[in-house]
């Protein structure tokens, strides 16, 4: 394009008969043309780059908000510790039980993949034992009470897959009446002693619980009692080197 534009000038001069002089700033003043009409479009260039960039550094950062939030809770446990992981719906404005969530039908207890909850040791999983591991967390619910069961598929989407073959075990435990609207389902892990808890589940107005413990009490107690004593003799080492 530069040389085409030079050689436009030189015509130009042959036939006008202006001095040389004339036409070197002329051509001088065509080529800082160019160059300058070359910068501004690298400049253009990169300004949209450092845009782009800020664009995807901003993506990373942030994020539409979530439906139904994931959440995932974790818990110290007699000698291990429990974690569940859940989408977390909110009521919004909807009947919940016996429309939302249909009676007797099983559901994921949450929103979207199906609920996890991690076992790092064998437990008494209300009344029955469960061991080590990780499983689904599924619900079918009743008006007065549900039926709360572990699943080993834990990896599937909702209870689309759902197959009773693959249960672990079930439990059913009474449903409570809460006080105040529970707007975000909620699953908690409250200690109720040293090596005892509860595995709360609420939503909308009501509340269920399923009752933990070490599946061998004898043995855990074994354990903890030969771990205060190492701890102690660790103690008291140091305290001889101090």
């Amino acid at each position: 394009m530069l040389l085409a534009r030079m050689a436009n000038l030189q015509a130009m001069q042959e036939e006008s008969g202006e001095s040389k002089n004339y036409w070197n700033w002329r051509r001088l003043f065509c080529f800082d043309f160019v160059i300058l009409d070359k910068n501004l479009h690298v400049k253009k260039l990169l300004f949209a780059l450092c845009i782009s960039a800020s664009a995807l550094s901003f993506a990373q950062d942030y994020s539409v908000p979530a439906a139904s939030p994931r959440q995932k809770v974790e818990q110290q446990f007699s000698m291990s510790k429990i974690s569940v992981d859940y989408g977390r719906p909110g009521v919004k404005g909807r009947k919940i039980f016996g429309e939302l969530v249909p009676y007797g039908q099983v559901w994921r207890a949450g929103a979207n993949s199906s609920t996890k909850i991690t076992f790092g040791q064998s437990v008494n999983f209300g009344g029955k034992v469960v061991p080590a591991g990780t499983y689904g967390l599924f619900i079918v619910p009743t008006e007065k009470e549900w039926k709360v069961i572990l699943n080993k598929d834990f990896q599937q989407w909702g209870a689309y897959t759902y197959d009773p073959k693959q249960d672990v075990v079930d439990v059913t435990v009474p449903v409570n009446k809460l006080e105040d609207k529970q707007e975000w389902f909620e699953i908690t892990l409250n200690p109720t002693g040293e090596n005892t808890g509860n595995l709360v589940i609420k939503w909308d107005m009501v509340q269920a619980e399923v009752a933990l413990k070490p599946s061998n009490q004898d043995a855990v107690t074994k354990i903890a009692d030969k771990l205060k004593e190492i701890k102690k003799i660790e103690s008291d080492a140091s305290k001889a080197k101090g």
